[in-house]
């Protein structure tokens, strides 16, 4: 279970993160967060944030906020979410059965060179052919 800090019922803000580094050929990360449950033919996007240097084997809590309104840390840049902004959105799901939170993450083996607010769509086309593996942990929240 998602803690409820990390909801838009708590603090809402990004929850700690760590992975394993990636293959030798890896040159950034990309990180997906979505909720396949919630209605629409799409998942909703929670969050996006790629450029991530391979060095990087997480992202400490609250990192979206500390990225402010430039979207981007370093390297580091957020995408946009399905409610348009360039951060985390926690989950929002309504009352009744829990949703799940798909963190997924993905090593690639280039840069992805796209300024900060690309949508979905775009990064997966700038990974298209590049994912040398991907890792999920899947979250639930539940009101």
């Amino acid at each position: 279970m998602i803690p409820k800090e990390f909801t838009a019922d708590g603090q809402d803000i990004s929850p700690p993160l760590k992975w394993s580094l990636g293959p030798a050929q890896t040159q950034s990360f990309v990180l997906f967060v979505e909720d396949p449950d919630a209605p629409g033919k799409e998942p909703f996007v929670h969050w996006i944030v790629y450029g991530m240097p391979p060095n990087v084997i997480g992202l400490p809590q609250g990192i979206s906020s500390a990225m402010g309104a430039s979207a981007a840390t370093g390297n580091m840049i957020q995408g946009a979410n399905s409610k348009g902004s360039n951060s985390y959105d926690g989950p929002e799901p309504p009352p009744g059965k829990a949703h799940r939170y798909y963190f997924e993450i993905f090593a690639i083996d280039r840069a992805i060179n796209l300024p900060a607010g690309a949508t979905k769509e775009q990064v997966v086309a700038a990974m298209n052919g590049h994912v040398l593996t991907k890792g999920i942990l899947m979250g639930k929240y539940q009101r």
